[in-house]
């Protein structure tokens, strides 16, 4: 099969969330095992990350010298947290498929996602970034045009736009590359946020894009199969909290639309991972949301939440 596997922040960081670079490297190590397995089972395996911590320790530098040399842009950011932690990931896929004696080819790409200049968010901010600061820390980071909402009791805090991606622009390439035999890195934080000016021309934009919705709209681009968003739950749990909370399993995508629309899953976490599967599903695929360390079983189809085509 041909397989786009997301990955969450749990398998990028240490369990309590550091991001520390001996973190970032034994989580990252952790992860390239059961991958490996899968591609030397013959799959064609494409993955995607979340980049939330990572980004996060930039904007802290941003804050720390913005009074003595200018902020990097958010689209920086995501480019420059793309390329580490691909080819972090590379290096571990290599050696894990390596120790197995494979000398199968490992790629990553620095990559954008197109968003409609028109959309409404940029008129609107409301995906906060970053930490909490003082007014006085703030002031020097507004001054750069950053644009900040104070939240009663607990300080000031950066938001921006979160659009809808509507293209994966380098997703051609990643076809190629598949094709070609190699495991490829792609789209990671969502995809650099990329808009097109009045003029045509391709410009960086500084906003903050769901991962788990880019991983389903490049599952598409590439034809994928099967979309397996990793997580740190087995599965979604339906009445979570609730006394009466069980797991979900298989489910067809209109039923997964009902069920979503009752249970009204987190925006901030469950709720893109459950919309990201469905609209992969409704285009003709599987969708899987399972633990890391259920990866391989849910490709069997033996873990995780799944969302079916209807019929």
């Amino acid at each position: 099969m041909r397989i786009v596997i997301a990955l969450g922040g749990n398998a990028m960081t240490a369990p309590d969330g550091g991001a520390r670079v001996e973190d970032q490297l034994a989580a990252i190590g952790a992860a390239a095992e059961p991958i490996a397995d899968l591609v030397l089972a013959g799959h064609e395996v494409l993955l995607t990350h979340g980049n939330g911590p990572q980004v996060g320790n930039l904007l802290r530098k941003n804050e720390l010298a913005a009074t003595v040399v200018p902020p990097i842009p958010l689209d920086w950011c995501d480019a420059s947290t793309q390329a580490t932690i691909g080819v972090t990931i590379l290096d571990a896929l290599d050696d894990a498929l390596g120790a197995r004696g494979s000398d199968r080819r490992t790629t990553v790409l620095v990559s954008r996602t197109l968003v409609d200049r028109d959309d409404p968010g940029f008129a609107h901010p409301t995906k906060p970034i970053g930490r909490y600061l003082t007014r006085d820390e703030a002031e020097p980071l507004i001054d750069h045009g950053q644009e900040f909402v104070e939240i009663a009791g607990r300080g000031w805090r950066r938001v921006v736009a979160s659009p809808e991606p509507r293209e994966c622009l380098d997703a051609a390439a990643a076809d190629t590359l598949l094709a070609a035999g190699y495991v490829v890195v792609c789209s990671g934080g969502g995809g650099i946020p990329t808009q097109r000016t009045a003029d045509g021309r391709l410009e960086g934009v500084e906003a903050v894009i769901d991962k788990d919705l880019t991983a389903a709209l490049v599952a598409g681009h590439i034809g994928a199969d099967l979309l397996v968003i990793a997580t740190d739950v087995a599965t979604v749990i339906r009445g979570y909290q609730t006394p009466t909370q069980q797991p979900i399993g298989t489910l067809t995508a209109p039923a997964m639309r009902e069920l979503a629309a009752r249970e009204a899953f987190a925006a901030g976490s469950m709720g893109p991972k459950v919309e990201a599967i469905t609209r992969f599903a409704e285009r003709g695929g599987i969708g899987v949301i399972t633990s890391l360390d259920r990866i391989t079983d849910a490709v069997t189809g033996t873990a995780g939440t799944r969302v079916v085509p209807a019929g």
